[in-house]
């Protein structure tokens, strides 16, 4: 392989990580990721939802893949599955979305609690909707 080509091939890989940080999920163009896989054997895919962030998007897939693919699957997350899990039963397709929306659901309020704002950050925001109070002037 010539210099110039392994180059741009790793440079295609690494721009592939930073757009896909897990496998299993892809990016709206307005911020949402979005996960699916696709059944074994079929064309036909199994939407797993839309999430806010990107873990629990994985955490989805991750559900959804153990289980179509069983213990042998390739997860993002291998430690995140609960020994529960364990029984392998065939599913449907709409048993296997239920349980990896629920994951995905949960995941994503976890994400959400952990980044959103604590109460003191917001009250020292100011309202730039409200009129100012005569009170509140610095003129004083």
């Amino acid at each position: 392989m010539e210099e110039g080509a392994y180059c741009t091939e790793r440079k295609k890989q690494r721009q592939s990580q930073q757009d896909k940080p897990y496998r299993g999920i892809r990016m709206r163009k307005w911020g949402k990721w979005v996960a699916e896989i696709r059944e074994p054997n079929k064309r036909t895919r199994i939407w797993l939802g839309s999430y806010s962030s990107p873990v629990a998007a994985a955490r989805a897939y991750d559900t959804a893949v153990f289980y179509l693919r069983g213990p042998s699957a390739r997860l993002n997350f291998p430690e995140c599955i609960a020994e529960d899990k364990g029984c392998h039963d065939e599913l449907s397709s709409a048993d296997i979305r239920k349980k990896a929306t629920e994951v995905g659901a949960r995941v994503d309020a976890v994400q959400s609690a952990l980044h959103a704002p604590t109460e003191s950050t917001t009250s020292n925001r100011v309202d730039l909707n409200q009129y100012p109070s005569p009170e509140a002037s610095d003129d004083n």
